[in-house]
């Protein structure tokens, strides 16, 4: 059966806010979570960017979900470190702890002052990066010279089993290169035909492990609300890569976004004051395949969101 989850956005909510609305999302019935791990909002009007990692610890200790973080080591992150961090949560909380790892984009990872490579380059790292981490979670010494180096790193505090390392893709080449490594897959709501190729490059390519899907929703009790929010908060999210991957502030975001129509929002969003289009939509993915579905309301307001799909949308979905 399908499990859905809440999906903790630091770009757009205090860190504290956040930890409030995931505990009361397990409350309401929400069976995982995960995070996004961002140093800068997409828009100015998200206006926070709270470091994942120490917000994670705090999550994992509030409530009794399991939770996965995308992350992008090799540029802002060493490697060595995302392996340290996420062996520790790993071994604090067994069992309950994934990473997805991506190649990143440059409104992170341009603060390093170093130059942001060209997508080729940026994929090669982060096959570097899984390997040292991966090494490093089963007690291997590494030393590495490559687009990352590592020398003589060693975690002294490791799970006793690593946790799984998921390839996150929104294409279906990246899909089926990350079914080289990853031990599942990750990515966002789409139209369902490219989810349904992406699926099947993964398989086909002989991925393995579990499907994530994080989907983008907005809610409100008037469908005038529920598009007021998804513009505000979401329209400098409708990019496709490059231009996602490659604008380095939110500055950059807003002044791309001034203009964008309502109908690219509801291309990236699903958008409706409907409990029952959203169980629509969803059933649709579950159908898919997917083993586990992330919710991230794009508003900034969480909890009457939390609320109504915990009674009205959920049980419907798991009833299925």
């Amino acid at each position: 059966m399908t499990v859905f989850g809440f999906h903790a956005s630091h770009e757009q909510i205090h860190p504290s806010k956040l930890l409030e609305s995931v505990i009361h999302a397990e409350r309401a019935g929400f069976g995982a979570a995960m995070s996004s791990d961002h140093f800068s909002p997409w828009s100015a009007r998200q206006g926070q960017s709270a470091f994942a990692w120490s917000w994670l610890g705090a999550a994992l200790q509030a409530t009794t979900l399991p939770f996965g973080v995308v992350n992008a080591p090799g540029q802002r992150y060493h490697p060595a470190i995302i392996a340290q961090a996420i062996g520790t949560l790993g071994a604090m909380y067994p069992g309950r702890f994934w990473a997805a790892l991506g190649s990143g984009e440059a409104s992170n990872e341009h603060i390093t002052g170093d130059g942001w490579p060209r997508k080729d380059v940026r994929t090669a790292r982060l096959r570097e990066c899984v390997d040292v981490i991966r090494a490093l979670l089963a007690g291997e010494e590494v030393s590495h010279d490559g687009l990352v180096r590592v020398d003589r790193a060693k975690l002294w505090t490791r799970p006793e089993q690593p946790p799984a390392l998921i390839g996150a893709a929104v294409s279906v080449e990246t899909a089926r290169w990350c079914a080289e490594w990853a031990d599942g897959l990750i990515t966002v709501n789409a139209p369902v035909d490219h989810l349904r190729q992406m699926i099947d490059a993964y398989r086909d390519a002989g991925g393995r492990g579990p499907l994530h899907l994080q989907v983008h929703v907005s809610w409100a009790p008037e469908q005038a609300e529920a598009e007021a929010i998804a513009y505000d908060q979401w329209r400098s999210n409708v990019f496709a890569p490059p231009v996602c991957w490659d604008l380095d502030t939110a500055e950059h975001f807003d002044v791309v976004s001034e203009k964008v129509p309502m109908e690219k929002v509801t291309e990236v969003v699903n958008v409706s004051a409907d409990p029952a289009r959203h169980v629509g939509w969803l059933t649709e993915y579950v159908e898919l395949g997917f083993d586990q579905i992330a919710l991230h309301h794009v508003g900034q307001e969480q909890r009457a969101f939390i609320d109504t799909f915990g009674a009205e949308v959920l049980p419907k979905l798991r009833a299925a």
